[in-house]
């Protein structure tokens, strides 16, 4: 037991500081738990040790702990997650989101009530049925330009779009990979999994809630941290570190090529458009010698631009104002965005410097948001975290090349001509077999979801090259890891000491009262560590407490179930929550301030929510 409980103490203490990836983590875990198995000597099974211990593992004792260390790969809720996954993109590849999302933005004009209820009511009915990640990186360019159009600050609708996909997960079983996977630890400590619309009563009233919350006492806590002007420049503050700079006959730079000159400078400095005889030119011209007469836009600050004219030979092009007019001017479509790094993206952990962003895909990064904290200088060493807003300047295709890339989120839209609008009918038609094999057939979850994810490849909604991107493996990965751990934690005994130190912190209390202790202390969880961790280590302290009070146990799931899914006063709760900390703007601080009250709302209404529908007496 003790093994287990060091090992989930440095699991926790990795989730929360994040100092790993979490499926790194993940996979520390598994390897761990694969070092070690519960003492089958004769003394345990004579009854001298009461509680099976773990010990570490020596090779040639007859026990192999490769059956349980891989199980979470082996899980039905890795599967049907992955199936999800599959699922969610075959649709998303449709446009069908983007569509929805263009009619209802038609009806927002200029008011934040209509921009606000749009947002929140597209955003949670969707997350029923699709990931909410993905639900939240669709609509987050459309919510961005709803917010530009109507001169609203997108920090005030940024936010509201990531809590109402939480709380709209909660509609269905597959709104989140946490359900399935809290069915199918119900289903092995109860023998009771989770219907597809099991708690949609449940989910509903919950999602009312927090629509109404969003537009009262949200709509003022939620901060503007972004300005309402749609100017990008403006926005990153780039005044003074934009400028233009013409080459002397006489300057150093004469004959080299804008790539030996970047690499050779000393100083940080970025070029990031040439204009020649009148033509403007954008990345990639990294092999154009330069000439003299050339003038250059420079992403510089004023001190090193001082030793920049000197040292190089360059003069300073007065009165010119590099805004986002001159920068767009090099072409008639759009070429300066915002792009957001995406949740599984290879760039994370990288810099720009290291994954050799420019000569990788064309572009040139001018502002660098992670965070709260604004880069306009010295980019290149920052190490690259989900979330982080990229201000990119590059040519047209260079931006619909990112736009592709699943690796990047661009934060305006974009139009894409390689949606399948043709498939909408099939792809709405697949997931809806998938909900209906699932709900009204005796057809596993699993097996619809698989039998789903193969007729969207049959039908062409996905091609087969578009498989592996689909997934987020790091949500994979981090199931199969945790998996084993919940498993580990109930085998050792370790759930029931918990669940009796639970219980003995509230002694005398009633079970209504207990139930909405387990979820308050899984809310307080969730937000530092990952929603599925969250869900194996707590739902079976939840059976096991509900057990030694004599309650309902499978309200108890309930509870941590929903507690799970709502991490709304840390950005590092949930991924959504990532996604929209730098295209925001906000601090720490603003996810406390807007997500505090309403973590208390839910806990109170979920707690008389499930009392309600399912009772607290033992089944």
């Amino acid at each position: 037991m003790l093994f287990v409980f060091a090992v989930i103490v440095a699991a926790l203490a990795l989730f929360a500081t994040e100092a790993l990836p979490v499926d790194v983590t993940a996979i520390g875990v598994m390897v761990a738990l694969m070092l070690a198995e519960p003492v089958t000597t004769v003394a345990a099974d004579a009854g001298l040790l009461a509680d099976p211990v773990y010990v570490l593992h020596q090779p040639g004792d007859g026990v192999s702990p490769l059956d349980r260390g891989l199980s979470g790969f082996a899980s039905t809720a890795t599967i049907t997650v992955l199936a999800m996954f599959i699922l969610s993109d075959g649709v998303q590849r449709t446009g069908i989101v983007q569509i929805l999302g263009a009619k209802i933005a038609s009806l927002t004009g200029t008011s934040e009530s209509r921009q606000l209820g749009a947002t929140v009511g597209l955003v949670a009915p969707i997350s029923g049925f699709i990931n909410n990640t993905a639900a939240v990186a669709i609509l987050l360019p459309m919510v961005s330009d709803i917010a530009h159009s109507g001169k609203l600050s997108p920090s005030k609708l940024l936010l509201p779009l990531s809590y109402a996909s939480m709380f709209g997960g909660m509609l269905t079983l597959i709104g989140t990979s946490t359900n399935i996977l809290a069915s199918q630890l119900s289903a092995e400590l109860l023998g009771h999994p989770f219907g597809m619309f099991e708690f949609t009563k449940l989910g509903i009233v919950v999602t009312v809630v927090g629509t109404v919350y969003l537009l009262t006492v949200g709509r003022y806590l939620v901060p503007a941290r972004i300005p309402a002007d749609e100017d990008l420049t403006d926005e990153f503050e780039m005044g003074e570190y934009l400028t233009e700079v013409v080459v002397r006959e006489d300057s150093p730079l004469v004959g080299q090529t804008v790539e030996e000159a970047l690499r050779l400078s000393e100083f940080d400095v970025d070029i990031v458009q040439l204009v020649r005889d009148k033509r403007t030119f954008l990345e990639p011209f990294g092999q154009k010698a330069i000439r003299g007469g050339d003038v250059f836009a420079v992403r510089t600050d004023r001190d090193t631009l001082v030793e920049l004219l000197d040292a190089e030979g360059l003069d300073l092009l007065p009165d010119v104002e590099v805004d986002d007019a001159e920068l767009e001017s090099a072409s008639e479509r759009q070429n300066l965005v915002e792009v957001v790094i995406a949740p599984g993206s290879s760039l994370i952990g990288e810099t720009l410097a290291s994954s050799n962003f420019r000569q990788r895909y064309d572009a040139t990064v001018l502002a660098l948001r992670h965070g709260q904290e604004l880069y306009r200088q010295r980019m290149d060493r920052v190490g690259l975290r989900i979330g982080d807003t990229l201000l990119v300047q590059a040519t047209a295709d260079s931006i619909d090349r990112l736009n592709r890339n699943n690796d990047f989120i661009v934060a305006q839209e974009v139009q894409r001509p390689d949606f399948r609008r043709s498939k909408i009918p099939v792809a709405v038609g697949i997931v809806a077999a998938v909900v209906g094999a699932a709900a009204l057939t005796p057809i596993h979850i699993v097996v619809s979801a698989l039998a789903g994810a193969l007729a969207m490849l049959l039908t062409g909604c996905l091609r087969p090259q578009e498989l592996y991107d689909a997934v987020q493996w790091d949500v994979i990965f981090l199931l199969a890891g945790v998996i084993p751990l919940g498993i580990a934690l109930q085998e050792t005994g370790g759930a029931d000491l918990l669940a009796e130190l639970f219980v003995l912190a509230a002694p005398g209390l009633p079970a209504l009262v207990v139930l909405g202790l387990m979820y308050v202390v899984t809310a307080l969880l969730t937000n530092v560590i990952s929603n599925n961790a969250s869900v194996v280590l707590m739902i079976p302290v939840a059976v096991e407490a509900a057990r030694q009070l004599n309650a309902n146990a499978f309200a108890f799931v309930l509870a941590v179930t929903f507690a799970a899914s709502t991490a709304f006063m840390t950005p590092v709760g949930y991924q959504t929550n990532l996604l929209v900390y730098g295209p925001g703007g906000y601090r720490f601080s603003d996810y406390l301030r807007a997500g505090a009250p309403l973590q208390a709302v839910f806990a109170v209404v979920t707690t008389l929510g499930i009392a309600y529908f399912w009772g607290l007496a033992p089944a």
